[in-house]
């Protein structure tokens, strides 16, 4: 990627694996045209390493995809003792992020698994939950992992100092598609953390609650991992696919979004779910599944 700095041999070795898919890359292009919006996708084929991407280098909100960080910073300090994974935590009021989360309606003094409040920030994405493992790992201690990992772009804004500046751009958090995509592979791969903790936060990944777009152009029946993220200019996802002939990963990241309605043909959530759909049937070329009829009405997710 253009902003990593690498020995020339070891950039010569990147290029020859990660061989450019342009046949896909074309039909993204394709899919992507005429967005009202900035858009971003990186692909990557697991199994044979070839990509494909559009902007993938570009910064984009994180949104609510930042807590996947915030997971790996979570374990990390489990793997080292600091944290234990079932270790009771005490809820107090101030913790609130007002919204409609699942601990916000917790009362003062109430205790929960901090297990359960991971659960909570990744499948029901529970800003609340998220805030407080956030403030319990602490920000700071989350980039430097990130760094420590080779991110070069993938930080965590909100609540750290120094960074004041670039959240007022991006929000709670910024990333690359590129980078989105690296940050699941190695979980995928075992190499986040720990391969115990990296089989730990896969089994959170593929518990999805909000599994309308990306994942609903998936069958139901293959594993996945993901994360979405979304604000009102916004709208982006991270998935990895278990799939039959390999695996393979994609992220797709959106901003400044004319359309910012809050529906199921959102603009920019429309795209996400044709851009799984073109990537399932690419790689899974002689799979016949498609979405039930009738779906729709079961996947009104809120």
């Amino acid at each position: 990627m253009k902003y990593i700095l690498v020995p020339f041999l070891l950039l010569i070795s990147i290029t020859v694996f990660a061989q450019s898919d342009q046949k896909l890359t074309g039909q993204l292009q394709t899919a992507v045209k005429g967005f009202n919006g900035q858009i971003g996708v990186y692909v990557q084929n697991l199994k044979t390493g070839k990509t494909a991407s559009i902007n993938a280098d570009s910064l984009f909100p994180t949104a609510s995809m930042i807590k996947v960080s915030i997971l790996a910073g979570l374990m990390d300090k489990i793997e080292k003792g600091q944290l234990k994974y079932n270790q009771k935590l005490v809820y107090r009021d101030s913790l609130l992020y007002a919204g409609e989360d699942i601990l916000g309606s917790f009362k003062d003094k109430d205790t929960i698994q901090l297990s359960k409040v991971a659960m909570l920030m990744i499948t029901m994405s529970d800003n609340t939950a998220s805030l407080w493992l956030q403030k319990l790992v602490d920000g700071k201690y989350i980039n430097s992992w990130l760094q420590d990992n080779g991110f070069k772009i993938f930080r965590v804004n909100s609540r750290v100092a120094g960074r004041e500046d670039i959240r007022k751009i991006y929000g709670w958090g910024v990333s690359t598609p590129y980078e989105m995509a690296k940050i699941f592979t190695l979980i995928r791969q075992g190499k986040a953390v720990s391969p115990a903790a990296s089989e730990r936060m896969q089994r959170i990944l593929n518990r999805i609650y909000w599994d309308e777009t990306a994942l609903s152009q998936i069958p139901p029946y293959v594993q996945v991992i993901s994360k979405q993220g979304a604000v009102d200019a916004a709208r982006s996802e991270t998935v990895l696919v278990h799939a039959p002939h390999g695996d393979y990963v994609f992220s797709v990241m959106t901003n400044n979004n004319k359309d910012q309605r809050w529906t199921v043909d959102n603009e920019a959530s429309v795209l996400i779910k044709k851009i799984s759909g073109l990537l399932w049937h690419y790689f899974e070329p002689g799979d016949k599944w498609k979405p039930a009829p009738g779906i729709d009405k079961y996947m009104l997710n809120e």
